[in-house]
């Protein structure tokens, strides 16, 4: 009796590994959004990682997550490490290439709570006048754990509402600032051009005074 037992146990257990090991061996996850924004704001705002608190979803998972930068202030060659709590684990950012306003290509490597490496890519086209699509993506290989995770976890699923949630906070934060940027423009525009009338109006008003017998 133990030994059918045992033997089946290694069948099952043989059998959860060749489904384990048929599933893909790399992954994938993408997302996507709208900003009505100069492209110069949410690239910015990627290629700095000083500017990642304000609109990461793990920022907001944990407050109280401890990064330091090295490296590069931004753009290539910039280093962002962190350590946080169990949603956000501990790991290593580095911008390994940037195309101004085009693309930036990031390297992650995770150290807690397991050990993994992986590529982000962001990219930022034109969606229309006035606004960009920014996407968000993570590729890397599949590993044997990963593969056995995702037979009871949607990755895609779990991964890609991080990514638009960060994503969202991007663009409100974007926007808010191209909104604001417009704002200052406009009235800088209108304090100009009531300077350039009081200079006008003082300047007719002295020639008339001159030509007054």
């Amino acid at each position: 009796m133990l030994k059918k037992i045992s033997l089946a146990l290694v069948v099952a257990l043989i059998g959860v590994g060749a489904v384990v090991a048929s599933r893909p061996s790399t992954f994938r996850v993408e997302r996507s959004i709208i900003i009505a924004a100069p492209v110069e704001l949410p690239f910015g705002a990627v290629n700095d990682f000083h500017k990642w608190r304000f609109w990461s979803p793990w920022a907001a998972k944990d407050p109280k997550m401890q990064t330091t930068f090295d490296g590069a202030f931004a753009g290539p060659g910039a280093i962002y490490t962190w350590s946080g709590n169990d949603q956000v684990g501990k790991g290593k950012m580095t911008i390994v290439d940037a195309k101004l306003y085009e693309s930036i290509q990031i390297q992650l490597e995770f150290s807690e709570p397991f050990a993994a490496t992986n590529t982000a890519f962001f990219t930022f086209k034109p969606a229309g006048e006035g606004t960009i699509q920014v996407t968000w993506a993570m590729e890397g290989n599949n590993t044997f754990l990963g593969k056995a995770i995702s037979l009871f976890m949607d990755m895609d699923a779990m991964i890609g509402e991080d990514f638009q949630q960060g994503l969202s906070t991007l663009k409100t934060l974007t926007e808010k600032e191209a909104k604001n940027r417009l704002e200052r423009e406009l009235q800088l525009r209108a304090r100009t051009a009531a300077e350039a009338a009081r200079v006008e109006q003082e300047a007719q008003a002295a020639q008339a005074g001159t030509s007054t017998p």
